[in-house]
């Protein structure tokens, strides 16, 4: 191996030594993707007296940005590889600050909806090339923290950006909530350019050109089904078509990653437990949580009757409490005295219990609710840097975009069947309870319908009771998935060690 090769390879993995100020860096350049996403639910009325959007109009807005990012997630990975970490996060934070440049001065709902796309594209590159730095600048000493303290940035976004947007709105436009993106992708490339070390796969494997688009068009077409099929149908035509043609090409992704000499994606990385393991879990945190924040802000509204900022603000104790643990980091102290599977079997465990009490407690008001909220954060906390140190650890250095491209696309696709099966799951009790108004398919369109105050009423107690048969189902699942994911990753270390004494 060349000198040049050993720089920009696995040498650059051990402690940095600005690791430190390095990660504050990335992790400012994700928090304004994170932001920008959550921001915009709050500019939605502005925006559609402004700009004169339809509903079709809102949901592309919002759309546009999450089926590019989830498409590309796996090809950015890869190009990070093979080009060069620092300069795939340098060129995602100058396609991000063009777009928010475009949309902030946007004219119209379909300039609007094209720069949310291309922030996608900026969006796709920030989120793999920041974990995959992380990984290759933290030793195994400081890894886990150091991941705690990235994904603890997924939850300040999710906590801050709804507050952040309520500010902005009341004192400028609509479009300020895009511009403000401006100076912090500034100040992001500054430092990006001045610290970040340059690292990429030495052996520079050829482009799997045909695999990127393969999975582009995969993992696009699966998300726009799971992002249709609430508002479409399960078993519309449009929902349907999607999801077959998403899984046929996935198909043929994976039949042609079996056969190329130098594949984007290595299927050999599935006979490993470890990677199973933690590939499980991580499906799995991510559809509790996805699922149970959609059914919570629902909760929140109509059965306690709190209005959507409210109801916004309500949920933030979930968030704060996975900050507070991963900023003193609890988990990471945790994790060398129990292991990697008793962590997530812990977590995954607290998460369950989290989504029971907001079921079981939760209807009568807040306190219950607030008891899951800090019980789900904790859970959370303990679980995922776990299980993104473990899909990491099972990935070679060299591939760590890829592998940070497999983290991402773990979160989006566990997010999307979360809110996809516990909402069906609470469509067809409420439909069960209340089969005169079964062809209502929300709430409010069945209250709408109502004939008497009496009716009412048994419709909102019958919602009710779909939320919680559907949270518990959540948890359930939840529960099984943490300690299928912990047993898969104990039999992993298991096998190690046995090939080690041998």
């Amino acid at each position: 191996m060349t000198a040049t090769a050993t720089e920009t390879g696995t040498a650059l993995q051990g402690r940095h030594p600005q690791r430190w100020i390095i990660l504050g860096v990335i992790c400012l350049a994700q928090l304004t993707v994170l932001l920008d996403n959550t921001v915009l639910s709050v500019a939605i009325p502005s925006l559609t007296r402004e700009l004169h959007a339809s509903t079709a109009d809102i949901q592309w807005m919002i759309n546009a940005y999450s089926l590019v990012q989830s498409g590309l997630l796996l090809t950015a990975g890869n190009a990070a590889d093979r080009y060069g970490r620092k300069k795939m996060l340098v060129a995602g934070l100058a396609l991000f600050g063009i777009g928010s440049l475009t949309a902030g001065l946007a004219q119209s709902s379909a300039q609007l909806i094209a720069a949310r796309a291309g922030m996608g594209v900026g969006g796709a590159l920030l989120m793999t090339t920041t974990l995959a730095v992380v990984v290759q600048i933290f030793d195994d000493t400081e890894r886990v923290k150091a991941i705690g303290l990235w994904s603890t940035v997924n939850s300040l976004g999710f906590a801050a950006g709804p507050l952040i947007g309520g500010v902005m709105l009341d004192h400028f436009w609509w479009g300020a909530i895009f511009l403000v993106n401006i100076p912090v992708v500034a100040i992001g490339l500054f430092a990006v350019i001045a610290l970040v070390p340059e690292s990429k796969n030495p052996q520079g494997d050829r482009p799997d050109l045909l695999g990127a688009l393969l999975s582009t068009i995969g993992m696009t077409a699966v998300v726009y089904a799971i992002i249709s099929g609430p508002e479409h149908g399960w078993t519309s035509t449009q929902v349907l078509a999607s999801a077959v043609t998403g899984a046929l090409v996935l198909g043929v992704f994976v039949l042609w990653e079996l056969r190329i000499p130098h594949p984007m994606l290595d299927m050999h990385f599935f006979r490993n437990q470890r990677f199973i393991g933690a590939v499980a879990g991580a499906i799995l945190v991510a559809f509790g949580m996805g699922g149970s924040l959609f059914l919570l802000t629902q909760h929140l509204q109509f059965v306690l009757g709190y209005g959507p900022l409210d109801a916004g603000l309500r949920t933030a104790p979930l968030a704060l409490t996975v900050i507070a643990l991963n900023l003193t980091g609890v988990g990471a102290r945790l994790l060398p005295k129990i292991g990697t599977p008793g962590t997530i079997a812990v977590g995954m465990t607290l998460v369950s219990a989290g989504l029971a009490s907001i079921a079981l407690l939760g209807g009568d008001g807040y306190g219950g609710m607030l008891l899951g909220l800090v019980t789900m954060g904790a859970g959370v906390a303990l679980s995922m840097p776990a299980m993104a140190n473990a899909i990491m650890g099972a990935i070679p250095p060299e591939k760590a975009g890829v592998g940070a491209g497999v983290n991402g696309t773990l979160a989006e696709f566990g997010n999307g069947l979360g809110v996809a099966v516990l909402g069906a799951v609470l469509n067809s009790r409420f439909a069960a309870l209340v089969p005169t108004v079964a062809g209502a398919v929300s709430l409010p369109a069945a209250l709408a319908a109502a004939g008497s105050p009496g009716e009412r009423s048994r419709i909102s107690d019958a919602f009710a009771s779909g939320l919680e048969t559907s949270q518990l189902v959540g948890a359930v699942a939840v529960l099984a998935g943490g300690l299928l994911a912990a047993m898969l990753l104990r039999r992993a270390e298991r096998a190690d060690e046995v090939r080690a004494a041998a």
